[in-house]
């Protein structure tokens, strides 16, 4: 059930609310890089708006829309058509906990690219994540791209489950590296799921 949710465009003023959910999506993956950046005291999130704000780069305002509930920021999808061909650079210089991300983006070059997909948790369960996921196909199909992709933890089994019930398939794994705060181990799954692109226009 969607009624009742309108999305729009994300701004530069919507920075608190992208890093938080941000932070939702990866299960404090975010927060944990961002800290890696911190000044001595400063907080993540801090630096998770500060990159929310930027005019370039993935996780920029300019890939993300906002899902809201009578007139409140209620969820979040961040993406963007990745780069055909894909090129990885050298993985050996990358955190361990980011390689088998990269590994498994480089597997979708010109996929229409799910970075994140996040609700609040006090509007779960009100058809955010779907409604957002249609909004994804929407914006593949207008970027010319025939498949859609998403990484996502093995044991979430919520998110995984609001996926695979919309068509989303498994693609490729790799080990998931824990990092301090994930309550789980095991895979980070590869998904996606083939649509009709319509092209520009």
């Amino acid at each position: 059930m969607t009624a009742g949710i309108s999305l729009r465009a994300a701004t530069r003023d919507d920075a608190r609310a992208l890093a938080e959910l941000i932070d939702f999506a990866g299960e404090g993956f975010g927060r944990y890089l961002w800290s890696q950046a911190a000044a001595p005291g400063q907080d993540p999130l801090e630096v998770g708006m500060q990159r929310a704000q930027r005019e370039e780069g993935g996780f920029s305002y300019r890939h993300a829309t906002i899902a809201e509930i009578d007139g409140y920021p209620a969820g979040l999808l961040l993406g963007y058509r990745l780069a055909s061909p894909y090129l990885t650079g050298n993985l050996a210089a990358l955190p361990e906990t980011v390689r088998p991300l990269v590994e498994l983006e480089a597997e979708v070059p010109g996929s229409w690219y799910v970075n994140a997909l996040a609700a609040y948790p006090e509007f779960r369960g009100r058809g955010v994540g779907t409604r957002l996921l249609a909004e994804a196909e929407r914006f593949a199909s207008s970027a010319n791209a025939s498949t859609l992709s998403l990484i996502v933890a093995e044991q979430n089994e919520r998110a995984k489950g609001l996926y695979l019930r919309t068509g989303y398939r498994e693609a490729a794994r790799r080990m998931l590296v824990p990092f301090p705060g994930l309550g789980h181990r095991g895979d980070w799954l590869l998904l996606t799921k083939k649509i009709a692109a319509i092209g520009p226009g």
